[in-house]
């Protein structure tokens, strides 16, 4: 799996990425969203569409330019990290619940939060990456000046491969308990109460308010961070998943960056359509165990990225369809 990096030959493809995320956001945020505003079913599927549509357009340059296998690596990641962030639009759900966020101020946070994400998730993939490649076991060992493995181990992917097991194993199983988390109480919200005094009162979609005379920051910065916070705790499962598929930091950052902007629409259509997705937990679980299972065995056994994305879009799939005509009862999902 070790090749040389997109970035590194073919450069152009860093400023289509750029200008590309740079022109839609400023469209997203400058003109179509310019004012807060409830967003429809339809312009939900519309914008998922665009975003979707975006990542195809770049993965087909990504196979013009670098090749099937590049290609390949970017629609496994694209996909697991579209797959896994589901799972974290059930809390943002949650999250807008507890703190009773009207509608049509939901997706300025969204918005927000994923500028949040896009500098959060640089650091995670370029800084992991880099970490990689010092702690392959036998380039340790040839330091101290002993004779290496047949099989080359890396460190930190096989510690990597053995947490998203148990991560998977964690989330077949899990509850509830998500449902009875005091968010005022979480890291995101404790730090703006350290910094600022925080209004009882929303203010449109306004930040800050003034009281009295006084500044103060009004209950949706707290959502912002406690949204922030919250994704940098799903990154936790979602960044070591795509490090299974390829070592290629462009290609993990790009195809993450693509999924992420596309979740304000997905959130939007998922919380409209909650009962469609009912029973993905546990695929999510079983995605997460095979991506660790095949980071442990990588040393040993490779398995090819098209066959890694054949097995994820199949459990996405079976999971859906297993939502749809396995529904749950209409009291729990209506909560």
């Amino acid at each position: 799996m070790n090749q040389h990096p997109i970035f590194s030959e073919h450069p152009g493809l860093i400023i289509v990425f750029a200008v590309a995320v740079l022109i839609m956001l400023l469209l997203d945020l400058g003109i179509f969203n310019k004012k807060s505003h409830v967003v429809s079913n339809k312009e939900a599927v519309t914008w998922s569409l665009v975003w979707i549509s975006l990542a195809m357009i770049f993965s087909g340059l990504i196979y013009h330019y670098a090749g099937a296998a590049k290609f390949y690596e970017f629609q496994s990641a694209y996909w697991i990290e579209k797959a896994l962030s589901v799972d974290n639009l059930f809390v943002f759900i949650l999250v807008f619940k507890f703190f009773d966020v009207q509608n049509q101020n939901k997706h300025k946070v969204l918005f927000w939060g994923i500028i949040g994400a896009l500098v959060l998730r640089a650091i995670f993939i370029f800084s992991g990456a880099f970490l990689i490649e010092l702690t392959y076991l036998n380039k340790l060992l040839s330091l101290v000046g002993m004779e290496g493995f047949k099989y080359d181990i890396n460190l930190i992917m096989t510690a990597f491969g053995l947490f998203l097991v148990y991560a998977g194993i964690k989330s077949w199983s899990a509850g509830d308990e998500d449902d009875e988390e005091d968010y005022n109480n979480t890291r995101g919200a404790r730090l703006i109460r350290k910094f600022f005094s925080v209004s009882d009162k929303y203010d449109g979609d306004k930040f800050f308010t003034y009281e009295n005379g006084k500044k103060l920051a009004t209950p949706l910065l707290v959502v912002v961070a406690v949204i922030e916070f919250t994704d940098l705790l799903f990154a936790v499962d979602s960044i070591p998943a795509i490090f299974a598929i390829s070592n290629d930091p462009f290609i993990l950052y790009t195809s993450n960056i693509f999924a992420i902007l596309g979740l304000r629409a997905l959130f939007f259509l998922l919380d409209n359509f909650i009962h469609l997705f009912s029973k993905l937990q546990y695929g999510l679980a079983i995605i997460l165990s095979f991506i660790g299972i095949k980071m442990i065995i990588a040393p040993f056994y490779h398995i090819d990225s098209i066959y890694s994305l054949i097995v994820i879009g199949g459990i996405l799939v079976i999971s859906v369809l297993l939502s749809i005509l396995l529904p749950e009862p209409k009291e729990e999902t209506a909560e």
